[in-house]
């Protein structure tokens, strides 16, 4: 078996796979307390209808961001928000604005 080629490729979307089941149950255990507020919000909706890429809706490891294609906008369901800042960072407009959730809110990691 070749490192590359379709034995390659068959072995790396396997071992993809395996870690993607254990993300998922690791997440399992992930509490979230919900504060009314939200920490997260997307400047100008102008701005994301502009963006032809979407990368927010494909960046977020908790899939935070959803296209409404109805609407033409993003929305964030920021109560699922996994604190990782990617956010802050990932989006080529600079167009979303993530701080911290206030004291007592946000993610609760549980270790199994």
């Amino acid at each position: 078996m070749s490192p590359g080629g379709e034995d390659g490729m068959a072995l790396w979307a396997g071992r993809v796979e395996e870690l993607v089941r254990q993300a998922e149950e690791r997440l399992f255990y992930t509490r979230f307390v919900v504060d009314e507020k939200p920490h997260i919000r997307i400047l100008s909706p102008d701005t994301c209808r502009a963006c032809p890429e979407k990368w927010c809706n494909f960046f977020c490891p908790a899939a935070v961001y959803r296209f409404d294609p109805e609407e033409g906008v993003n929305r964030v369901l920021w109560e699922g928000c996994l604190e990782c800042g990617t956010c802050r960072v990932g989006c080529p407009y600079r167009n979303i604005e993530w701080h911290p959730p206030r004291g007592g809110f946000g993610v609760q990691y549980k270790y199994a």
